[in-house]
């Protein structure tokens, strides 16, 4: 039961005893009864606003493994030898796929089942070298 139930059972608890809300004492169990609707009116906010902070910072720090994996591999000049990894969306698993899956523009996430899709037509700022077009030298010739 959620605090916010606890006390809206409360306050039905005490409806059922019939306090006196005029005597001292009913006006001190109806004013703590309000605060206590209060408090958890914010706590349920403050969980609420907690949540969505969690949200965006695990979208953040989905982004942020993306520019570090572009930016490290780019560094390290790996080959990939047409083996790629994608984490999905959905579920967080690592999803490794060949060249052939990657031209079909799309793969299914083997743990929830999503499908993923790829767009190769967006230039992605030449970040991992693919996408650019060859340099040219100072001669006009393609390196």
């Amino acid at each position: 039961m959620e605090i916010l139930e606890k006390v809206a059972y409360m306050k039905g608890l005490a409806e059922g005893l019939g306090l006196d809300t005029k005597s001292k004492e009913g006006k001190l169990f109806t004013i703590m009864m309000d605060i206590l609707d209060d408090i958890a009116l914010e706590l349920q906010d403050l969980r609420t606003g907690q949540e969505d902070l969690e949200d965006g910072l695990d979208a953040v720090s989905d982004d942020l493994s993306e520019v570090e994996s572009c930016l490290f591999e780019a560094e390290d000049g790996e080959e990939t030898d047409g083996v790629y990894q994608t984490t999905c969306p959905n579920c967080g698993e690592d999803i490794f796929f060949d060249e052939s899956i990657l031209e079909d523009g799309a793969v299914e996430c083997p743990d929830c089942g999503k499908k993923l899709e790829f767009d190769l037509d967006e230039d992605c700022g030449g970040c991992c070298g693919s996408c650019q077009t060859p340099e040219e030298d100072d001669a006009g010739e393609e390196r």
